[in-house]
């Protein structure tokens, strides 16, 4: 049997039609990949990361090896609150990151009494989640007054006597700009997953 002119035997169209099969595959799967690792880029960036504790400056709220999910995105609608615990870069190491908790705000004047009592603007700040009464030999700094910016930031580990934080000159204050975002949800390990309370 004789095939017209211009025309492919069927085996040979039947392979053709596979072949762009096996290319349209291919390309909507890299396409597919491409998409996922531009979503995961955006969310990393823009939406949230996760991160692991190192350190046991935020005992009892945060355990050495716990796994957390920071909010990056809510900074952007709303200024970080009194007591919200955030991720920031250490400044005299790469690629290193603290974490520790909102005590003073933009504008105030931030002490830690003899007895290690925070003051704010004179008056004794409430709050329950400290490990521990400060002792003297950890107030720091802030023995003396510290007046915060108007974009500053002062922040304590909860872990009170085992803390390098805004008590000490390596990290000092904190600026608006250099907060990653905010600790927001622990994944790990699972018997303590959940969102995390600020206050």
């Amino acid at each position: 049997m004789k095939n017209e002119e211009g025309c492919a035997p069927p085996g040979a169209r039947r392979e053709q039609g596979q072949m762009n099969k096996m290319m349209k595959d291919a390309a909507s799967t890299i396409l597919y990949l491409l998409c996922v690792v531009a979503l995961s880029y955006a969310v990393i960036t823009f939406v949230g990361q996760r991160t692991e504790v190192s350190g046991s400056s935020m005992e009892p709220t945060l355990d050495d090896g716990d796994n957390l999910i920071v909010d990056k995105i809510s900074y952007r609608f709303r200024d970080p609150q009194r007591f919200d615990i955030i991720v920031f870069p250490f400044q005299y190491r790469e690629n290193t990151f603290y974490i520790k908790r909102i005590i003073g705000m933009p504008g105030e004047t931030v002490q830690i009494g003899e007895d290690g009592t925070i003051y704010i603007n004179g008056e004794a700040l409430q709050e329950g989640y400290g490990k521990e009464v400060i002792k003297p030999e950890y107030i720091g700094i802030a023995a003396n007054p510290i007046v915060l910016g108007e974009d500053e930031y002062f922040v304590m580990g909860d872990n009170r006597n085992n803390s390098s934080d805004s008590r000490t000159e390596a990290v000092g204050n904190i600026k608006r700009k250099d907060i990653v975002g905010r600790a927001f949800v622990r994944i790990w390990p699972l018997d303590k997953f959940g969102v995390l309370k600020h206050q």
